[in-house]
């Protein structure tokens, strides 16, 4: 039997492996080091924003953009429930409450008309997400914010080098978090950024991310800093950028790798009924961080999932449980659950398939044949 088809691989070259070599054979400052400025430096310039303050995950970029936008106890943020759990917990761990929206149809980002429906005084900020790679209706959801003077956090976890109108996703709001997971399109095993053009905000979270410390280098300096408020250690080490630096670099290369087996995969899909198949938005690019599918009611995904696994292809449904449905939240939110229509739909419906830069034109022709006798045979 051929070898099973993975869901992802990490795209790893020898420059990863120099970088490494290179900040751990210094001796010293594996925890802040010349490659955390080289990496955030790098970042900056490639989506052309002022600030890029890198941090150890996605998750603790939400928090700290929520926390450095003002974000806290009292408030509420609109958040799609068609999302990873991140999303959510981020806003509760800064202290405010997580109002869930429902997402549309065709980027599965949220809903511009559901979210104005549930903006309350209470409500403080907006955190939409770009969803599996491509970029959500941003623009309307500026539009919401600035009617109602709202933040705009975005999640573009899995979207970074997606673009809107020539902008790159995450640089539109008043900050963007990135993820570098190792799943994701620049990856770093973990780690996370959060970029932005604001002064202050990029600012107070960088006294977050190292225990309220003035900038100065810890290690280096005679006396112990000074600490100018509460903060915590989300600090990305050195060995960590290293790699991201190596990432950066090839990133272009990297994304491309992407889009052309979502090519292959769509080219081979096209014609398949009872099956849709991402769409490039019209007005931006996709980077498919995941290839995901999603099928008619009719076709039972069961099915197609056991045949793929009996044929050796991996894949996965992010996510089957939204997350207001989720044992968490149902415990621990007040009042009804709110009714999502369209989330309850796709759960029910998508299906991620292998995806990653050198996957090849033979282990996507065995991803189509699969998804299509799995297809067949649930109908």
């Amino acid at each position: 039997m051929a070898d099973r088809i993975p869901l992802f691989e990490i795209a790893w070259d020898e420059q990863d492996v120099l970088n490494a070599v290179e900040s751990i054979g210094r001796g010293g400052y594996w925890a802040k080091g010349p490659f955390v400025e080289e990496f955030e430096a790098g970042l900056e310039s490639y989506l052309g924003v002022e600030h890029a303050v890198v941090v150890n995950s996605g998750t603790t970029a939400l928090v700290g953009a929520l926390r450095a936008a003002g974000v806290g106890p009292g408030d509420e943020v609109i958040v799609p429930s068609f999302t990873f759990i991140a999303t959510a917990n981020a806003v509760r761990l800064v202290g405010a409450e997580p109002v869930f929206a429902d997402v549309e149809p065709d980027t599965y980002g949220l809903d511009p008309e559901s979210v104005e429906a549930r903006v309350t005084d209470r409500t403080a900020a907006i955190l939409p997400v770009h969803l599996y790679g491509a970029p959500c209706r941003i623009d309307a959801l500026l539009d919401v914010a600035d009617r109602e003077d709202l933040a705009v956090i975005e999640d573009a976890a899995e979207a970074f080098g997606a673009t809107h109108d020539g902008e790159y996703v995450g640089t539109f709001g008043d900050a963007g978090a990135l993820s570098f997971c190792q799943n994701k399109v620049l990856v770093t095993g973990e780690g996370g950024a959060v970029v932005t053009d604001d002064d202050d905000l990029a600012a107070e979270l960088r006294l977050y991310r190292s225990h309220g410390r003035a900038e100065g280098d810890y290690f280096d300096s005679v006396g112990s800093g000074e600490y100018l408020e509460l903060g915590t250690n989300i600090r990305m080490s050195d060995l960590t950028a290293a790699v991201g630096c190596a990432q950066l670099g090839k990133v272009d290369e990297l994304i491309a790798g992407r889009r052309a087996a979502a090519g292959r995969l769509s080219d081979g899909l096209a014609d398949l009924d009872g099956v849709r198949v991402p769409r490039p938005p019209e007005d931006g690019t996709h980077v498919y961080q995941l290839y995901t599918v999603e099928l008619d009611p009719e076709i039972d995904r069961a099915t197609v999932v056991e045949t793929l696994d009996e044929r050796g292809v991996s894949s996965k449904i992010y996510w089957d449980t939204p997350v207001h449905r989720t044992d968490y939240y149902e415990e621990t939110s007040d009042g009804p659950a709110p009714e999502l229509p369209t989330t309850a739909s796709v759960v029910d419906r998508v299906l991620s398939l292998p995806m990653y830069p050198d996957l090849s034109p033979a282990a996507t022709d065995r991803i189509v044949a699969a998804v299509r006798e799995g297809v067949e045979r649930a109908r």
